[in-house]
């Protein structure tokens, strides 16, 4: 989640001044908090406070103000791509044919219509952009999804890497560094 006139960065500065002030936004209980909303966020507020000694109540003021200073960014249903008919997952790696100008710009505005680009990065080293791609199978990925990625304006090369197996995958974020801070 953005904030009107903010950068990531600055979202991040701004978290982490919020942490580290004196009259702390993120305690034990919040850091518990999270961590148990992570695991489960379908759980109610009576469910998280028996875990985290917290009543619903406490619960419920705590997961409003956290999501108002954008800690908690939204709520999602994880569902499983294989189970929908999207058995593929590729990484692909894309190099920009130059890096002035406006190719990058452009190329950040079609990723964003690629329902199929669950994620993608703007990298330092090889490549400028690394994506995570979904599709029904190799066919899908190549005539529906790479094929239109090499018509971008700007796009010079891209690799893509097949992936074979999951071993390990996970939406929950390490919480044990924001411990340390606030001891």
């Amino acid at each position: 989640m953005q904030i009107s006139g903010t950068t990531p960065s600055h979202m991040h500065n701004l978290c982490m001044k919020m942490i580290k002030d004196e009259d702390s936004l993120l305690d034990s209980f919040d850091i518990s908090l999270l961590a148990a909303l992570q695991r489960d966020s379908h759980a109610t507020h009576q469910q998280i406070g028996e875990q985290v000694h917290l009543s619903a109540s406490q619960v419920s003021r705590r997961v409003q103000r956290l999501q108002a200073a954008g800690i908690i960014r939204r709520y999602v249903a994880l569902l499983e791509p294989q189970a929908i008919g999207l058995g593929v997952r590729a990484i692909s790696y894309v190099t920009l044919t130059r890096h002035s100008g406006d190719e990058g710009l452009a190329f950040e505005r079609e990723i964003a219509a690629f329902p199929e680009v669950l994620e993608c990065y703007s990298v330092a080293g090889e490549s400028d952009y690394i994506l995570q791609i979904v599709a029904a199978d190799l066919g899908v990925l190549s005539e529906q999804v790479l094929r239109r990625l090499t018509r971008i304006q700007g796009v010079g090369s891209i690799r893509s890497n097949i992936v074979l197996g999951r071993i390990k995958s996970s939406t929950e974020l390490p919480l044990g560094h924001l411990k340390r801070s606030t001891a």
